[in-house]
């Protein structure tokens, strides 16, 4: 029988007070921006809210347990994690089984921020978080937009949520500490609407208002068992019935529970957390460090299945750890040394293999940099590269499967080097074959600006280049160079304009810059930019040049169109002889 539990208000004190709390078990917030501002959309249209399940633990027994609090301000980066609650002694409190992101979603709405990665920013780059707060538009025409959206709210930063003619936002949170009636009114009149608008601003101020402090949206069933295991059990069987949450998050539950030893939640977190953090940022997911302990703990099957989540398998897990976060840690620092990252990394378990290996030889700290481990690092790079640049791709449809046989070549071949030509040839047996054929290099030799495999391929094609600096894929001929108005400016046609802007953000217009130099090259053609690189000294520009595949350079655009049928057919040799050079790959 499900019971009343007040407003969204009154939620929101719970939470503040720490009396509504998260159990160990619970997974991370996962909604993004869009999804929080479609539910304060539902809510405003009086659209059912759902019910919640909420766990009575006891003040004698709450202490036995590990909490967490509510996400409150979101930070992509720096604050993803749900926040530490120290020991509860002697205090009853309501664990959330089933609610959390809707709770989640209006404790960051109506008293939080959100703040997530701006797109083609770095992860190093504190600017690329900017601080954003829920403003509702109250001004805003209610008509349903095609998605039967009809309130407007934006996460947008204070900077965004500036007047115009159509707009007047107003930040959500202010709404939890309104008063309603005339103290609302008088507030927006000082704002100086105008009679028409600020009846609507009123309309929507007081729905909002309304939902918030008025209506008597939480009903909850509530669970007052105090045994963990019978939680558990009701956790698994209400959630692994649909999508809300993947096997993984299961996994990660059941490891909560039964880690004796090591905070589970908490360390998993931390190492992806670390991972990420990683030369110039990753972007790896809890998903990729559970599957990640199952193959390094040679847990019988990499899969997220019920049957790998028994007792020993969990203790097994523990029992390691350590040593397979140490390993994790230095795969990915390895991997950051070939000068990958979150944008260019096609594929997270692609490094899997690479890891196993290296838990198996247990590589001493300078792995990444001693010279005697310059042979066996130049395998793994290459035999990675290769499986990143397969357009079908090899770490899709029958992945575990894969990992699991590739795990036993590496027990057999692997006690003393990287075993790639082994590797290959299990890998073609299964229709994942890593050479390349004709079609398949000619695919190659147009991928495009902001393709995962081009910064993979352009570091197979020129070796020479030390990645462990921070490197850019750069247009060879800036790209600011052809706008359709700026080439017709120049006396191309549009038709000719469209084939060149094509051209432009094709492989053989690109290559490897280190970021100091690409800021120095900027909009500059290349020619002028290689006179005032090199400062006149030929010899050196002409080395240059020839180690780059940059012969011929034109002096401007108009003798572009040759250069890149010149620059395609000296790729295309090197593509030829670099994929297909080593036997059995």
């Amino acid at each position: 029988m499900y019971k009343p539990g007040g407003t969204i208000a009154d939620a929101l004190t719970a939470i503040a007070s720490k009396e509504y709390v998260l159990p160990a078990i619970q997974r991370e917030f996962v909604w993004k921006p869009a999804q929080i501002e479609k539910l304060f959309d539902s809510l405003m249209q009086g659209y059912p809210f759902g019910t919640f399940l909420f766990w009575k633990v006891n003040a004698e027994t709450s202490s036995k347990f590990k909490f967490y609090d509510f996400v409150l301000n979101y930070h992509q980066r720096d604050a993803a994690h749900c926040p530490e609650l120290g020991p509860i002694h002697h205090r009853e409190v309501v664990a959330v089984l089933d609610g959390q992101q809707r709770l989640t979603a209006l404790n960051i709405g109506l008293r939080g921020s959100m703040a997530i990665k701006l797109p083609n920013r770095w992860w190093t780059n504190p600017d690329a978080f900017p601080l954003k707060t829920l403003y509702l538009n109250l001004i805003a025409s209610n008509d349903p937009d095609e998605d039967g959206v009809c309130y407007e709210f934006r996460f947008l930063t204070e900077e965004q949520a500036t007047r115009t003619e159509t707009t007047y936002w107003f930040p959500v949170p202010k709404a939890l500490l309104m008063e309603d009636g005339p103290a609302m009114l008088t507030g927006l009149m000082a704002d100086g609407l105008e009679k028409e608008e600020l009846q609507v601003a009123y309309k929507n101020l007081d729905r909002l208002h309304s939902v918030i402090h008025k209506d008597n949206l939480i009903n909850y069933f509530e669970e007052k068992t105090q045994d963990l295991e019978r939680v558990l059990n009701i956790f698994i069987r209400l959630n692994s019935g649909g999508t809300v949450l993947s096997y993984s998050d299961l996994l990660l539950s059941v490891a909560v529970a039964q880690w004796k030893q090591i905070d589970a939640r908490s360390e998993i977190h931390k190492c992806v957390d670390e991972l990420n953090r990683t030369g110039a940022g990753f972007d790896f997911s809890q998903d990729f460090v559970l599957k990640a302990g199952l193959m390094l703990a040679d847990i019988a099957s990499v899969g997220f299945k019920v049957e790998n989540f028994t007792s020993a398998n969990m203790a097994k897990l523990e029992a390691e750890w350590s040593k397979i976060r140490s390993t994790l840690i230095k795969t990915v620092e390895l991997v950051a040394s070939f000068g990958l990252n979150g944008q260019t990394l096609r594929a997270d378990s692609a490094i899997l293999p690479i890891a196993y290996y290296l838990h198996q030889l247990g590589p001493p700290q300078n792995y990444v940099t001693h010279t005697s481990f310059q042979e066996d690092r130049k395998a793994i790079q290459m035999w990675l590269i290769h499986s990143l640049l397969k357009a079908s791709g090899i770490w899709g449809s029958g992945l575990d499967t894969l990992l699991t046989a590739l795990r036993e070549t590496i027990q057999k071949s692997g006690q003393n080097r990287f075993p790639s030509s082994e590797l290959g040839r299990v890998m073609a047996q299964r229709g994942k074959s890593l050479s390349f054929g004709d079609d398949e290099i000619e695919e190659l030799l147009h991928v495009r600006y902001g393709d995962k495999r081009t910064f993979a391929l352009l570091s197979l094609l020129f070796p020479f280049v030390d990645l462990r600096n921070q490197f850019h894929v750069d247009h060879v001929f800036p790209i600011s160079r052809f706008t359709p108005t700026k080439l017709k400016k120049m006396g191309f046609d549009e038709e000719l304009s469209k084939t060149l802007a094509q051209l432009a953000n094709e492989l053989p217009n690109l290559q490897l810059l280190e970021g100091a130099m690409n800021n120095e090259k900027r909009a500059k053609l290349p020619a002028d930019w290689l006179q005032l690189a090199f400062n006149g000294n030929i010899q050196n520009k002409e080395n240059y040049q020839e180690k780059h595949a940059l012969e011929d350079i034109p002096e401007n655009l108009e003798g572009f169109q040759e250069f890149i049928v010149y620059r395609r057919e000296k790729l295309r040799d090197l593509i030829q002889q670099t994929l297909n050079a080593e036997k059995g790959v």
